[in-house]
């Protein structure tokens, strides 16, 4: 793939071999000689690569120098060069590619019949020298035998002699040792290319099978270097060639493919060489550490709306994405032609245009597409619909690429289009994965132009892991898992309402059009709906259909937002987001798409408790629409019915009724609105029976009987002060515990009853583990117990990726007229102690929080406070506001830069 290091021209300026010589010859000590030649050829390369040279010519420049100087290291140790002895270079420097920071892969071969020890102290003092002028060498010391056996037993052996060049000493030792690694005993071509698709599967894997994350490996990642490697391998094993140029002989590649192929390689060495010469070691992975600094040395600039950041991983993206839909292509090929190739035809016609052979579908003739443009779609309909068939044939591929230019307007406004498309949505199997593979052929862009234009698009941040696209697609596929009986236990409501939805194409509308929008400037969620309108209208659906569609598009941030940042324990506030779904049916809709979304950007972000909060707002919505939304809320009547089946309970476990009246009764009417049922016939049982005022008493528990669907719930009862918010919450992060939800109530009697919701580290709820709850339970009463003496807010290590994400704090103070209180939002970058701090700047300011909704996203948290004065109202002083503003923004701001 890189030029033949043989045809590389002696470069004096980068190697003067001749001067050298002389320069050795006249030295007793070589080692400072050598280090000098490494260090000059790498800021010679170096330099050129600032002037934009061909990389071919720098990665094969390194080779060549590589080889040039192990030959002088060989010579000065005083080892053979005509002996039955060879140096050989394998794996990527055998292929002649050699980056900045890449390793030097070395064999040193012998003849079966060499005695080994004759060369055992010269070669040993080789090696070690390499070491010594620091190379990044990978030895191994091998006869022709060993090589075979060993690569019979394993196959990155094998691929690496597979890439071999005869350094020093005869050739025909390398050409004996790759006749026998390449033989049909050791491995098969049938048996080799089994082996590298089976690799390529486990190392997608590891990637969650997608190169659109956010810190893709350049290397590793699906469309990275290895995919187009695996191809050179197996085009290598099979047929002997030395290059894909090879490739179109043969009928597997054209001229076209192999121009795109060297220039997507041309782009991906440069990114690769750029991370190796800012980071001086051989690091493949484009981490957030690095995108900035590629992205300002290639010349991107901020525009409105995209990131300089954005912009260079897109054109990543881009590029990775067109060698992962090449790589399926080739393999494809060659599992036809190596695999299947003795096989005996099994034909079975579809209709006119498409057959399946072999269990794989094509079509009848090479012009069908010309002929027949409607079948470009027709293709993925049939693929959905006949699940028994395990691909598309590799040659009708190439065709679906070469004639996808004709999707155009009227191909848009063909009624056999959109039809097609409408049943694709509507089959029983295969959506999602159809949807896919229209996305990586190139076709679902130019169906939909707006799709086209957030593929490859990244979200410089924590909170999306994904690119627009892909996480577009992750949406479609979880909406299908969904409907799958092995996700009833984790997504218990969607699992059971996804069957009830009476048009399931709508959903997956929605969810293709929901995030389309982004990247355009304004809001997404208003663009994206006018797509979907002018799709859906294209697409002839009838009135109320659209009318769904084009609202969930319009609204699916609405339930998340909801319920992370509103007080949904609040009768109006379920009251006015019911008002705004009005339809129960409505509602469903985006309850699933909803749970989809969020699992679909970022997998951390789906955990018990944000379930929780969903559930909660589902059922209290689906309640109040289905007694009617014109029926006014009656916090009287609502507060007692809560108490009347919270006394039934109590009455059952044997407290007296006066006593549970009496403490009821210094209760205000919000405590009794804010908590269920159970958790106040918990409250109220656990506080008639503790007996020891002075000490806290701490209640600990599950949220929910379903230990993956809500969080660990702390209870606190004790005697009111100032710092007791201030000193719970840095207690409960040196616990290590991380706040999601907390209610404050106050009796009349000058009690505050506290219920905090947390979940662990690993963001999962505490679960039966009664020795960490006896920690928690002894630490909290021991600190509430002097909450004066509360302890240092914590300091813990920054995560890495977070260093990169710095942004003012924003803080928005407003009022809540309803309730008589303030509301506070902050949006801050996420540190350790973050939540410990505003504790403590609120105890400095005497500001009593009455409830907090915690939200984390990703390198950046959402909170909203909902706060008053101790005396229980409003902040109204202007002043007040404005220094409580001004001195969260202050230390939080330094905070961040910890």
């Amino acid at each position: 793939m890189a030029l033949p290091v043989d045809s590389y021209p002696d470069d004096t300026e980068l190697f003067d071999v001749a001067a050298f010589r002389e320069d050795l010859g006249r030295t007793r000590h070589s080692i400072p000689l050598f280090k000098k030649a490494i260090e000059h050829a790498k800021s010679t390369l170096d330099h050129r690569f600032r002037e934009h040279h061909n990389i071919r010519r720098l990665i094969n420049g390194r080779a060549w120098f590589m080889d040039q100087l192990l030959r002088q290291a060989w010579a000065w140790h005083q080892l053979p060069e005509d002996d039955d002895i060879s140096l050989v270079a394998v794996g990527g420097y055998g292929r002649g590619e050699l980056h900045p920071c890449s390793d030097i892969d070395l064999l040193v071969l012998m003849d079966d019949e060499l005695y080994a020890s004759k060369y055992e102290e010269s070669l040993a003092a080789f090696l070690t020298f390499l070491w010594d002028i620091k190379l990044a060498v990978g030895s191994s010391v091998r006869t022709v035998s060993e090589c075979y056996e060993q690569a019979r037993d394993d196959l990155t052996i094998a691929t690496n002699l597979l890439e071999a060049r005869t350094l020093i000493g005869p050739a025909s030792l390398r050409v004996e040792m790759q006749d026998k690694v390449t033989s049909e005993d050791a491995w098969s071509s049938r048996a080799f290319f089994k082996a590298k698709c089976e690799e390529q599967r486990a190392r997608y894997e590891k990637t969650q099978q997608t190169g659109y994350n956010l810190e893709p490996n350049i290397k590793n990642s699906p469309g990275g270097l290895r995919d187009i490697q695996t191809i050179g391998w197996v085009v290598k094993r099979h047929y002997g060639a030395e290059s894909l140029s090879e490739l179109v002989s043969h009928g597997f590649l054209t001229v076209k493919e192999l121009e795109s192929i060297n220039q997507g390689l041309e782009y991906l060495w440069t990114v690769r060489y750029a991370l190796h010469m800012f980071t001086g070691r051989e690091e493949d992975r484009l981490l957030f550490d690095y995108q900035q600094t590629l992205a300002t040395f290639f010349g991107y600039e901020n525009e409105p709306g995209s990131l300089a950041i954005e912009q260079f991983m897109c054109k990543y993206y881009r590029v990775a994405g067109y060698f992962a839909e090449l790589n399926d292509l080739l393999l494809q090929h060659f599992e036809e032609t190596i695999l299947t190739q003795e096989a005996e035809d099994t034909v079975i016609p579809l209709n006119n245009r498409f057959q399946i052979r072999n269990q794989y579908l094509e079509v009848t003739h090479d012009k069908i597409f010309q002929y027949y443009p409607f079948a470009m779609m027709e293709l993925f309909v049939l693929r959905a619909q006949h699940p028994e068939v395990q691909g598309v044939r590799a040659a009708t591929i190439r065709l679906l690429r070469q004639h996808r230019h004709l999707i155009d307007d009227k191909f848009r406004a063909d009624i056999r289009n959109t039809s097609l498309f409408m049943e694709l949505l509507r089959s029983q199997e295969g959506v999602s994965t159809e949807l896919n593979r229209m996305r990586r052929y190139g076709i679902l862009g130019r169906y939909i132009p707006s799709f086209n234009d957030i593929i490859g698009r990244m979200q410089h941040d924590l909170f999306h892991v994904y690119t627009v696209d892909a996480h577009t697609m992750k949406v479609l596929l979880m909406m299908r898992q969904f409907r799958h009986p092995e996700v009833a236990d984790r997504f218990p409501i969607v699992s059971s309402l996804i069957h009830k939805l009476p048009k399931i194409e709508l959903l997956y509308l929605a969810g293709l059009f929901h995030d389309i929008g982004k990247g355009r400037g304004g809001d997404h969620s208003e663009l994206g709906a006018q797509d979907a309108l002018a799709f859906c209208r294209r697409h002839k659906l009838p009135k109320w259909d659209t009318a769904l569609v084009v609202w969930l598009v319009r609204h699916h941030l609405l339930m998340s937002m909801t319920a992370q940042r509103r007080d949904i324990s609040d009768p109006e506030v379920i009251k006015h987001f019911a008002m705004q779904v009005r339809d129960p049916i409505y509602l469903d809709y985006l309850f699933v798409l909803t749970v989809a979304d969020i699992n679909a950007t970022n997998p951390n972000l789906w955990n018990s408790w944000r379930a929780a909060l969903l559930r909660q707002l589902f059922s209290d919505a689906k309640h109040m629409l289905r007694k009617g939304l014109d029926e006014p809320i009656n916090i009287s009547e609502l507060i007692e019915d809560i108490q009347k089946d919270a006394m039934e309970g109590l009455q059952q476990q044997g407290l007296d009724e006066v006593a549970v009246n009496r403490l009821w009764r210094l209760l205000p009417n919000e405590y009794f609105v804010r908590e269920s049922v159970r958790d106040i016939i918990w409250h109220t049982e656990a506080i008639l029976n503790h007996l020891d005022q002075t000490r806290p008493l701490i209640l600990i528990r599950e949220t929910t009987s379903r230990a993956h669907e809500g969080g660990t719930q702390i209870f606190i009862y004790t005697l009111d002060q100032d710092d007791l918010f201030a000193a719970t919450t840095a207690a409960l992060s040196q616990l290590n515990l991380n706040i999601h939800d907390a209610r404050i109530i106050t009796s009349r009697d000058g009690f505050s009853l506290d219920t905090f919701i947390v979940l662990n580290e690993d963001n999962q709820s505490l679960g039966h583990n009664p020795q960490r709850i006896s920690q928690i339970r002894s630490y909290l009463e021991e600190v509430l117990s002097a909450p004066d003496e509360f302890p240092d807010i914590v300091r813990k290590r920054v995560p890495r990726q977070f260093k990169h994400f710095t942004m003012p704090t924003q803080v928005h103070i407003s009022d809540d007229a309803n309730n008589k209180r303030t509301v506070l939002e902050v949006i801050s970058p996420d540190r350790p102690g973050l939540l410990a701090t505003l504790g403590k700047i609120f105890y400095d300011f005497d500001v009593f929080v009455q409830t907090a909704k915690i939200a984390s996203m990703g390198e950046r948290v959402e909170d909203v406070f909902f706060i008053t004065t101790q005396e229980g109202k409003p902040l109204e002083d202007p002043a007040q506001r404005d220094a409580l503003r001004a001195a969260i923004c202050q230390q939080l701001d330094e905070l961040a830069q910890i």
